[in-house]
């Protein structure tokens, strides 16, 4: 039976190495305290369980015999090709050791150590659940992180379909599109968004659809934008996960917080001036919400209504770091020449 610490050994030092592997990437790549920090009270746990029977753990230990190193080399089935499989790999491992480790536990008279053991895999999986919640997260700022947001709209678009006009935008290097058509049937609105999925999937561009919740869950788009009066961020989110972006226009410091608080990963600020692409748009908010929004808003937000090249110069210098551009860009007799021009001057005005 002193066999069995050579396995508790091992897997204690699995389980701990498994911990110290998720801390660091939430630490220095993740930047989360709370995560670092639950994972290192873990890992503390872990190592400080066995202490009363360390000698023995220490005494089984047999490194340079040990079958399985050879068994790992000749496999190679541990390569990573991700971060995401490189921390699901290493909860796994946690897991798998922390089982091992309470089961062996049993087998030699320890069970109420073991149950403390059991009570640290069960912790594990809830701190799993909140580790991909964060790498989500991270993940949808990265697809929104952009300086230039482009909008369809078929009515502008000088006899251009929308397929024409996004593939002018992608090769322009546009990195975020949204489809908006308000009153075009539902099968039209689907089979077009099937195009521009597969069109932005393959550019590696945000694909983003506006109102649409089934649309964009049926062609799988990056996320959904929604508007004051649709349906709520919460029941949006119970309907497409937390792996799609959630966009929500908004027209005041209220809103704004009020979608931050609800869960949304964007906001629009707006309309800045007038606009006539939306039938039913609110009256300007001007460039006062905005510098509220420079100042208060921790969330990405893209600055919309009524831009033009030749006002953009005043949304920038309140301090937008992403203007969004509809008429400007679909109504252009060269859709990539205009594009070219607007996005010089976003690199000038930095």
């Amino acid at each position: 039976m002193q066999k069995i610490f050579r396995i508790i050994d091992a897997n204690i030092n699995r389980a701990s190495e498994g911990v110290r592997v998720l801390e660091d990437l939430a630490r220095f790549y993740y930047d989360d305290k709370t995560l670092s920090e639950k994972l290192k009270s873990l890992r503390h746990g872990i190592r400080k369980g066995i202490m009363d029977y360390l000698p023995q753990c220490l005494e089984e230990r047999d490194s340079s015999n040990d079958v399985g190193l050879a068994i790992s080399k000749e496999l190679k089935v541990d390569n990573k090709a991700s971060l995401t499989e490189l921390v699901t790999a290493n909860f796994k491992r946690l897991q798998e050791a922390l089982r091992a480790i309470e089961e062996n536990l049993k087998v030699i008279d320890k069970y109420e150590l073991s149950k403390a053991y059991e009570d640290y895999r069960f912790t594990s999986y809830t701190l799993e659940k909140d580790y991909f919640n964060v790498i989500c997260k991270v993940r949808k700022r990265e697809k929104l992180d952009t300086d230039f947001y482009c909008l369809t709209a078929e009515e502008y678009s000088k006899g251009r379909d929308n397929i024409e006009v996004v593939k002018a935008m992608i090769n322009a290097g546009v990195k975020i599109i949204q489809y908006r058509e308000k009153d075009k049937k539902l099968l039209q609105k689907y089979k077009e968004c099937l195009q521009i999925r597969e069109l932005t999937s393959n550019a590696g561009v945000t694909f983003i659809v506006n109102d649409d919740i089934d649309i964009a869950i049926l062609v799988k788009a990056d996320g959904i934008h929604i508007g004051q009066d649709d349906l709520p961020i919460e029941k949006v989110r119970e309907l497409v996960g937390e792996e799609m972006i959630i966009g929500l226009s908004t027209h005041s410091p209220e809103q704004a917080q009020d979608a931050i608080k609800r869960g949304a990963d964007y906001i629009g600020v707006g309309p800045i001036y007038k606009t006539f692409t939306k039938k039913d748009v609110c009256d300007p908010v001007g460039l006062e919400y905005l510098e509220y929004a420079v100042k208060n808003v921790n969330i990405p937000f893209v600055a919309i209504g009524g831009i033009k090249e030749d006002n953009m110069q005043q949304v920038l210098h309140k301090g937008a770091k992403c203007i969004a551009m509809v008429t400007e860009i679909v109504g252009a007799e060269d859709i990539e020449a205009k594009i070219s021009s607007v996005k010089q001057k976003l690199r000038g005005d930095k």
